[in-house]
């Protein structure tokens, strides 16, 4: 599974408490499945499941953890955005707050991925296709703000309590 490894390193990548304590960030895979129609010869198949990423002792403002996650999932899972459906479960979150000025979040995005399998000559190839782009600013860099400061001020304020 190629996305939760991807999720990881968009998450670290943006969230500036993630930037300087990356041990914070804890992702699983819950209630995982295969979906296999085994359709003539093929082995293809696709992963079906729940990523369920921790951030512990988040002291940043919800949005800038929020923000990146709907980034990737545009890029990477864009039928949660596009199918209302599947947003209404597709995409959940719990939080656990600690004190004034921390939290434990729990975000859960269900998930898939599709994986190509082919034989021949003897070889089985597996192949992990990506999702159709519809993103024209995938790969760009942003710094997000959060009502007029950059997401990094926000350090040791709940959810825009300042």
């Amino acid at each position: 599974m190629n996305k939760p490894t991807s999720l990881r390193a968009a998450l670290s990548a943006s969230v500036p408490s993630l930037k300087k304590h990356p041990e914070r960030l804890h992702v699983f895979i819950d209630e995982g499945s295969i979906a296999s129609t085994m359709g003539g010869d093929s082995l293809s198949f696709e992963y079906r499941y729940t990523c369920n990423i921790i951030v512990t002792d988040y002291a940043g403002h919800s949005d800038a953890l929020i923000v990146p996650v709907l980034a990737w999932i545009r890029s990477n899972q864009p039928e949660l955005l596009l199918n209302r459906e599947r947003m209404v479960d597709g995409f959940r979150f719990e939080a656990d707050i600690l004190n004034n000025a921390s939290c434990d979040i729990s975000i859960k995005l269900t998930l898939t991925e599709r994986v190509g399998v082919k034989e021949s000559g003897g070889k089985v190839e597996a192949t992990h296709y990506g999702e159709p782009a519809i993103d024209p600013h995938a790969g760009v860099e942003w710094d997000l703000f959060i009502q007029g400061k950059p997401a990094a001020e926000w350090e040791g304020v709940i959810s825009g309590n300042a």
